[in-house]
């Protein structure tokens, strides 16, 4: 007899065992006529499944619930069958990503849409930390998928069809093209498994969400009708003494404050630096680094220089120069903006440059890195340079942090750091001080090696 499928039409966790069932030749029936929250709580139904949820397989040997499991049980119906991998690692693996699937990718995607569909109660901040674990794990799986065709091996497995229809939900529902753009391996990875024929034929055709649903308002309780008949009035109650929120309900709590913003301030300006990294195009070390310097004048009468003093300025100081004379301007450069008692260094080395083989991987390696690093933006600056003209390629990095330590919250929520080592800069060193140089620069070579790639993060 066929298996039998108790679900309503349309639903993504019924087409994963649908679309198992396509690779592995099983036969499997959607049961007609289904009814969420009527045929779901029939005696029969409860029977298979207490909690009246579905899906629900029912075979000649017993009924089996939740979606996962379901897939699972129609995938290895057939020997041998692919979808389960060709060894125990393989194995494995399948699990390890259907588990992500369910725990990282399905979870938060619930967590930021069903709030906003009034399947619950619609709390920003719980929202912004939905949205924020959502692109930790897309980020996570676009890493992985920029050198993997499939999430496991060389074909289609489990993995992959669980995955892909929870990604769906996703994209048909609040996953809208500007989220998804940040994660390229993801998008080429869905919109091809999508069109495998297996599974079209279950899913079909369907359009990308466009905008991501808005919160749905509690109804006004309807207004009282007012009495017929006429009351007399009430005699005027005096007024009542106003109650502090503490006494009457209890205030809202502010935000906590992120503990790099309760040091005690820095003469450094983080973007000041930011700005001028980004305006310097010529005479880079010159301009931009310098070594430090003794407090240096604010300008040095040299006519025989070449920069010609503004206008502006000679207003700012009183007429005391001359349009027509020249001026040697200083501007500070790193070396004078940095404070070693508000701000640290610190050196980055990858710590499995050996599996470093494919040089677009590398880079997308780094530059998936470098994403999950916006968390930290406000508070850090870092170049990250990939190495070497032939594999395995070297991976290094310079990082300026907020403080006199890497940020606890950077540890805790960027997955990467601990793929590298981490070495505070000895500022006593100059061979070092002379590092951090050559890394701010782009210096080629470097250490004597050519620079394959460079990234900033600022």
């Amino acid at each position: 007899m066929a298996l039998v499928l108790h679900c309503g039409s349309g639903n993504k966790n019924a087409f994963k065992a649908l679309i198992a069932a396509e690779y592995t030749g099983v036969k499997v029936e959607l049961t007609k006529n289904f009814e969420m929250g009527v045929s779901n709580k029939t005696p029969e139904f409860l029977k298979m499944n207490p909690l009246g949820k579905i899906p629900v397989l029912e075979t000649p040997e017993g009924a089996v619930f939740e979606s996962n499991a379901i897939a699972r049980y129609v995938a290895r119906l057939k020997d041998n069958s692919s979808l389960c991998g060709s060894s125990l690692i393989d194995y494995s693996h399948i699990e390890q990503w259907m588990d992500f699937s369910a725990t990282e990718v399905d979870a938060n995607i619930g967590r930021w849409l069903y709030p906003r569909l009034g399947f619950g109660p619609y709390v920003p901040a719980l929202e912004e930390f939905a949205i924020t674990s959502l692109k930790r794990s897309l980020g996570a799986l676009n890493t992985h998928l920029a050198s993997n065709t499939y999430l496991v091996g060389h074909s289609v497995t489990l993995a992959d069809i669980v995955m892909t229809c929870n990604l769906y939900y996703g994209f048909v529902r609040i996953l809208i093209k500007s989220f998804t753009s940040e994660f390229p391996h993801v998008e080429r990875y869905f919109w091809t498994m999508v069109n495998q024929p297996n599974f079209k034929k279950v899913i079909g055709d369907f359009k990308q969400a466009e905008s991501v649903p808005p919160v749905q308002k509690k109804a006004a309780p309807p207004k009282e009708s007012k009495a017929k008949e006429a009351k007399k009035e009430a005699p005027k109650e005096a007024p009542k003494p106003k109650v502090e929120a503490s006494e009457e309900e209890e205030a809202p709590k502010p935000k906590p404050k992120n503990p790099l913003d309760l040091l005690p301030p820095s003469k450094m300006i983080l973007d000041e630096w930011k700005r001028l990294y980004s305006n310097t195009k010529t005479n880079f070390r010159e301009i931009a680094i310098k070594a430090p310097a003794p407090a240096p004048p604010l300008l040095e009468l040299e006519l025989s220089q070449t920069v010609s003093a503004p206008p502006k300025l000679g207003v700012e100081l009183g007429g005391a120069l001359s349009q027509n004379r020249h001026y040697h301007v200083y501007f500070p450069g790193f070396w004078d903006m940095y404070d070693p008692e508000g701000y640290s260094l610190w050196f980055c080395d990858y710590k499995y440059n050996d599996e470093n083989t494919v040089s677009f991987v590398t880079m997308n390696k780094v530059g998936g890195f470098l994403q999950r690093m916006d968390l930290c933006r406000k508070y850090a600056f870092g170049k990250m340079l990939v190495i070497g003209s032939t594999p395995p390629f070297k991976v290094k990095g310079l990082w300026l942090f907020r403080g006199q330590d890497i940020p606890k919250f950077v540890m805790d929520e960027v997955y990467d750091m601990e793929l590298y080592e981490w070495t505070k800069v000895d500022l006593s060193d100059e061979a070092q001080k002379e590092r951090v140089n050559a890394m701010i620069e782009d210096q080629e070579p470097f250490e004597g090696e050519d620079l394959l790639d460079a990234k900033c993060f600022k």
